[in-house]
């Protein structure tokens, strides 16, 4: 006996609306759980140079900064880590050279507090030409 005789058959759906809101909550609780991290620091990659070593010339200031900080200017140690200390070094190491260009050379893990040192001190001291040493490419 067929009691549902006048009765259609419904046609079976899937409802995705709860299934829309679940993948909503998932989303926010992954959104609000993630952790972001940022880095104050910056990283830096000094230039590496392919071309021979020039001479030195005799209108070049040879400046070395080290990692611990000292100061060489034309292999000879600055007395004091200051702007002014490092200016005398400049304006001695140029004595009557016509435009001396002053060479930084500074190791990778150097502080480079001292570097803008030795930029300052050249500027006062009246020396405009500076120029960066690179390093040659390690193969």
């Amino acid at each position: 006996m067929n009691f549902q005789k006048g009765r259609q058959r419904e046609e079976p759906e899937i409802n995705l609306i709860p299934m829309i809101d679940v993948l909503l909550v998932i989303l926010i609780f992954l959104m609000i759980t993630t952790t972001y991290s940022k880095f104050a620091g910056l990283e830096i990659n000094l230039p590496t140079a392919d071309a021979q070593a020039q001479k030195e010339e005799p209108n070049e200031i040879n400046v070395v900064v080290t990692v611990a900080g000292d100061i060489m200017v034309n292999k000879v140690p600055v007395a004091g880590r200051d702007v002014e200390a490092i200016g005398i070094a400049l304006k001695r190491a140029a004595g009557e050279s016509k435009e001396p260009v002053v060479i930084i050379n500074a190791a990778a893990k150097t502080n480079f507090q001292g570097v803008i040192d030795v930029m300052q001190a050249a500027q006062q001291s009246g020396l405009s030409h500076i120029s960066f040493a690179t390093q040659q490419a390690q193969h």
